[in-house]
This record gives C-alpha cells, structure tokens and sequence, in this order.
C-alpha cells in the first residue's frame, strides 16, 4: 500500500492549490480525479462560461461601435470557431496546471475515490473503465504516460482533504426525466450551434450569465424564476437595475414551472395563473448540490449537515486528519472561496505538522462575489436588505457610474452602472459594498480588503485611486457621504 502526507480527492480550485502548495512544502502528496484536471470551474465552468461570455460582449459592443466612431459592417457570429476558442483556452490552461502540478512533485491519480477508513482511500477506474484498468499517475519524476498503476488500488494518508464540488440539481418537475431539450449548464456549454429561444429556469447567477450570453448573441431568451427578484445574493435595489439593463430578456418572476411537455414549458406564477413559453433548448439552473455521494462520505462518519460535510473555520471535518474545502462543504460555492478554503487548510495542517497553531480561518462574510453579464455585477459584505434585517442602523449610498470620466468614455453616457455602500452609521464602518456595470469584478477586491479589514468610510476617502479609472466611482461615494452629513476619523 502505497503511503502520502496528504492525499486529496478532487482537483478542483479547491483541491489543485492545496496540492500545489503542500507539495512546495516537500509534502509527499496525491490528488485524485475521476475526469479532468481543474474541476468543474476549469473545464465546465468559470472559464469556458466566461470565454464564450467575452466573445458575445465583443459582439454587442461592435454593434454600439458606430457611437464610438467604429463602422462595423457584416458582423456574424462564427459558433464554431467561438466554441473552439473556448476549448483550447481550456485545454491550454489544464495542460499547463498540470504541468504546474508535476514539477511541484503532485502524484496525480486519474480515477474515482472512495474514502475506505480515516486514512485509506481506494481508486476506482475511471467512469466507463473496467477494473484492471492500467492508468498512468503522474508525479515530478514521471513524464505523462510513462508511469502506470492496477486499479483498483488502495493508497493511505495521513492527512485527507475532500475537495468533491458540486453538481447541478436536478428538480423533480414532471417530463424532466430523458427530454432532450433540457440541458444543464455543463450541456449548454456545448451546443453545435445558438439557440433561436433558449428557456432558463432559475435566475441566479449562473442563469443571469448565460441569459447575457445568449440574447446578446440573437437567442430569444425567456427566464423563469420563482423567487421575486433575480439573483438572490444580490442587493435587491441592484438586482432591479441589473434585470433592467438585459432589455433583450423577458423575466417571469414569482412563477413556478409545474411540467415540461418536450419543448414547451408550463409554468404558474404567484397569482395563480397559469400559461406556458417554447424553447429550442431550456436550461436547467436551479442550483448545484454538494457532491456528499458514492465516495463514503456517510460510511466513514463525516458529519452531515444541510447536506454538505460540515467543518470549522479552519476546514477541519469531525474525523480527525481529514478536512474538507470548497463546494462540499456548502460554505460557498466560489472558486476563489475554494482558493481561500484551500489555504486555510494548508495552513492548519502545516502547522500540526510543527506542532504549531495556525491563526489562518475561513470567513465566508467577506468572501466577494461577480456575475459576469453583460453589465458585469459584483458585491461583498451585507445587502442593504439584510442590513437593516440584522437591525443596524444604517446609511446607504448610492452613485451611477456616469461619473467616471473614463467610464463614459469607454460605455457612453447611457450605459448602466452605479455603486451602493452600507455603512453602519454610529461607527461609519463599511458593511457592504455593491457595484453593477463595466470592470466591476475587477473592482470588487478591494471592497472586499476594506470590509475584511473593518475599515471605516473614510479610509475610501483617503486612499488615492489613478486617474482616469472607473475604480474612482468608489472614492466619490465615500466622499458623497461626508458631504451627506459624515464625519471624517
């Protein structure tokens, strides 16, 4: 039996850094995965999403270029070529992580874990494979293929990290079940050509995103959803803003879908009416669930709860020398939220290794989050909704992003965009900060360092921004409150 320091099962965001950054440490370590390096966010995810999101922003901008002075005639969309510039991004950047890996000394094992005891996991053959299954496993010294391995196989550790994911949820709404015109996300992703009428059934961020990727390429897009406003996580005065702003999608908020009969979507909504929309493809985005399934997660013991394997802030599990990080743990199901589990983790069980305490813990409250549509949308810390619900008295800002010279100059005086901040008023500490419109995730770090820190409003007014950025929308908010009645500190 094969001895590790670590052995971790899933190379997602999560699983990949913590094998990277224990190997660093000369940890003697093995990730396991049962399909692609990267996880869901590499290969079917964050990546390929967002790659085929810039391309149908490239194409709704060259449409607006005529008010920029650029006469773009002829435009058409080339799918084919879009869908293969989306793998080969892909593809490049799993090559690369694995080559990253490699030289780092991580034994990558392709196949399928399952937690045995509290130390040994056994390797399956990948899914499709038979056992007997020889499979090569890579490590520093091991070129790709050139090391092999019988499974199935059982290897120990002494340290274990669960690093699973997540998986769409399937809702169990009558003629789901073998329709072929209903995909998930990871389907969608792969479509020979763009739908004329797409229906999507949730409208949460992942929903959003492909609702903005679709209708700025020509689909018909129709959003079903049964809360009453979309994207939940998001301040709700932005939401609106954000639902406005995709004038190419129609919206059907408090409504329940009640059957799918082949293409066609029956659907109520709150006040009991009832009606029905065509699509050439619906998408199923209600939600991922965490991946607690056939890899002995109930059988080893793992504590359960809300269906996803709870652990502390230092992503301990209730079985001592395992932890877990990422989607499974139903924390967050971010991959920088993954990144920052991963870390936390690291650190714990480096420390134990030195009979040390580590001081480094997960706080999922200043984890930041960005929807990628068209506008782009980002936020960290409290809505203003969920502010005043914790009973904080507070003072809300908000500014369009209009006054960005540089953002006009880029968007165009029209162009949607503006920023809100909570703030609690006895000690003017920041409690939320929310941006909608261009670059905003590229914003939204520095809300979160702010918040993490529990700076005041008035380290925003004296931190210097350059000139010309959009980034200067967040000093002129904060310097809006002391001219509302603020008080410098």
């Amino acid at each position: 039996m094969t001895q590790y320091d670590v052995i971790i099962l899933g190379s997602g965001p999560g699983g990949y850094l913590a094998a990277e950054r224990l190997a660093a440490k000369k940890l003697k370590v093995a990730l396991i995965e049962k399909a692609y390096v990267g996880g869901t966010c590499l290969n079917i995810g964050c990546i390929p999403t967002k790659t085929l999101l810039n391309s149908a922003k490239l194409y709704a901008h060259l449409h607006e270029a005529s008010s920029f002075g650029i006469e773009a005639k002829g435009l058409q969309v080339n799918w084919q070529r879009t869908m293969a510039w989306k793998e080969e991004v892909s593809k490049k950047l799993r090559r690369s992580l694995e080559l990253t890996l490699r030289k780092a000394g991580v034994e990558i094992i392709r196949g399928t874990g399952k937690l045995t005891d509290g130390h040994s996991i056994t390797v399956f053959p990948p899914a499709g494979e038979s056992d007997g299954f020889r499979s090569s496993s890579t490590s520093a010294s091991q070129s790709s293929g050139s090391g092999s391995l019988e499974f199935p196989l059982v290897i120990k550790g002494q340290k274990i990290i669960i690093a699973t994911g997540s998986s769409p949820i399937i809702p169990p709404i009558p003629g789901i079940k073998d329709n072929p015109a209903v995909l998930d996300s990871t389907g969608l992703l792969s479509v020979a050509e763009i739908p004329s009428r797409l229906c999507i059934i949730g409208g949460g961020v992942i929903g959003i995103e492909f609702a903005s990727l679709f209708s700025s390429l020509g689909s018909k897009v129709t959003v079903i959803e049964m809360m009453d406003e979309i994207v939940p996580v998001m301040d709700r005065q932005m939401a609106i803003e954000l639902r406005k702003a995709l004038k190419n999608v129609t919206f059907m908020l408090g409504t329940k879908v009640t059957e799918l009969d082949g293409k066609k979507v029956l659907f109520e909504n709150k006040n009991g009416e009832k009606g029905s929309v065509e699509a050439d493809i619906i998408l199923l985005s209600v939600g991922r669930k965490a991946n607690i399934e056939d890899w002995g997660a109930r059988e080893s013991g793992l504590d359960i709860k809300n269906r996803a394997i709870a652990t502390d802030d230092r992503m301990r599990t209730n079985l001592p020398g395992i932890w877990a990080i990422g989607d499974v743990t139903g924390k967050s199901q971010l991959a920088h939220a993954a990144y920052r589990m991963a870390e936390v983790a690291v650190s714990d069980i480096l420390a134990g290794q030195n009979a040390q305490h580590s001081d480094q813990i997960f706080v999922a409250e200043t984890v930041p989050w960005a929807l990628y549509s068209l506008p782009e949308a980002a936020g960290v810390g409290l809505t203003e909704q969920d502010a005043r619900a914790k009973g904080y008295d507070i003072q809300v800002v908000r500014m369009p992003y209009n006054v960005s010279g540089r953002f006009v100059a880029e968007n165009g005086f029209s162009a949607p965009g503006s920023i809100k901040i909570i703030i609690e008023k006895s000690s003017e500490r920041l409690l939320g900060i929310h941006l909608l419109g261009a670059y905003a995730s590229e914003q939204i770090w520095g809300a979160a360092l702010a918040l993490e820190r529990k700076l005041p409003i008035s380290a925003l007014r004296n931190m210097v921004f350059p000139h010309p950025t959009v980034s200067e929308v967040i000093r002129e908010a904060a310097w809006s409150v002391q001219a509302s009645g603020g008080t410098d500190q």
